[in-house]
């Protein structure tokens, strides 16, 4: 009889020195608005797929791009204004 063994590291994914570091879940938490906005976008096209696009999808799509289009633009605008040093040239 043959005994099926894992190897740990294998099963555990993540070791303890693996996770995140505060930078990068700042840097999640920083882009989580933009992610939220793109999902909205995946459910309105995704709720438009199986039927003609009617009046009521169209603006549900147009708006949750232009979401994503502002969350973008402010988490752009955030960090170019967190990676710029001193004041006015």
């Amino acid at each position: 009889m043959k005994h099926i063994v894992t190897v740990q590291d294998v099963v555990t994914a993540f070791a303890d020195w693996m996770e995140p570091t505060s930078a990068e879940l700042d840097a999640i938490e920083q882009e989580s608005p933009v992610i939220l906005a793109e999902v909205d976008l995946l459910d309105a096209q995704i709720k438009a797929m199986d039927r003609p696009v009617n009046e009521v999808d169209g603006r549900r799509i147009r708006r949750a791009r232009n979401r994503v289009l502002a969350a973008r633009r402010d988490l752009v605008n955030r960090t170019a204004g967190a990676m710029l040093p001193g004041g006015a040239a």
